[in-house]
């Protein structure tokens, strides 16, 4: 099984996402969140091909809900976060 890797950039866009839906939502929608993006990483462990590559070379898309894009990459024995999206996102300042 290969091991996920957090980047410094999925680490701030995750905790910035929970910052943003604990300030405008209900506590509940970011407890969701959380267990959603658990799942995903879940089943990336077991099968990460699992999703899409994105436009991006070499670069695979998992959407944890229709506002969040993760994406990520894969190595030998390492799975990469690289960013959680929001995709109301200009996409043209999503650097990867």
């Amino acid at each position: 099984m290969k091991q996920i890797i957090w980047s410094d950039d999925a680490v701030t866009d995750y905790y910035q996402t929970i910052d943003y839906l604990l300030l405008e939502w209900p506590e509940q929608v970011a407890i969701t969140f959380i267990e959603e993006v658990e799942a995903v990483l879940d089943v990336l462990k077991l099968q990460p091909e699992l999703y899409p590559l994105s436009s991006y070379p070499n670069v695979r898309r998992a959407v944890i809900r229709k506002q969040v894009t993760l994406y990520y990459t894969l190595k030998k024995e390492e799975i990469i976060l690289v960013r959680f999206w929001n995709t109301y996102q200009n996409p043209d300042n999503l650097k990867i």
